[in-house]
């Protein structure tokens, strides 16, 4: 089982009850810049999500943490190198042998290249939107 998290292609990142990082796959380390021994015992929340979004993740995490489970949930990790990674995450409570909550693993999908292209559909349209708005002659 340590093996198939460790090598899975999807990024797999997992917190303790304090919030802090105990999971953290060869993938998440691809697309973050941060190595497992870098992420191990970080707050994930503060170290690193997108500040904007912290509040609402902190939201999701506690939820599962009390045993309600998020799917489909986009979050914004801040990489390395300051740039953003989005990923679609389900958000899923980890428990112990005896049942016990003991955690929150995550299992991602890497939306970032598909975040990028509706991003940039979006600026053209507004763009063709503010030309027809705009133009001093009919357009038909």
């Amino acid at each position: 089982l340590r093996q198939l998290v460790d090598t899975a292609n999807a990024p797999i990142f997992g917190i303790d009850k304090n919030g802090r990082v105990n999971e953290w796959n060869d993938k998440t380390a691809e697309i973050t810049g941060f190595s497992k021994g870098e992420a191990f015992n970080k707050p994930l929340v503060s170290t690193f999500i997108k500040s904007n979004l912290r509040s609402n993740v902190q939201g999701i995490l506690q939820h599962a943490l009390k045993g309600r489970q998020t799917s489909n949930y986009e979050l914004e990790f801040e990489t390395k190198t300051k740039e953003t990674v989005y990923l679609l995450v389900n958000a899923t409570t980890r428990r112990d042998p005896d049942g016990t909550i003991v955690g929150v693993v995550g299992v991602a999908q890497d939306v970032t290249e598909a975040k990028k292209n509706e991003n940039a559909i979006t600026a053209v349209a507004r763009e063709l939107r503010q030309l027809v708005d705009t133009a001093n002659a009919p357009i038909f």
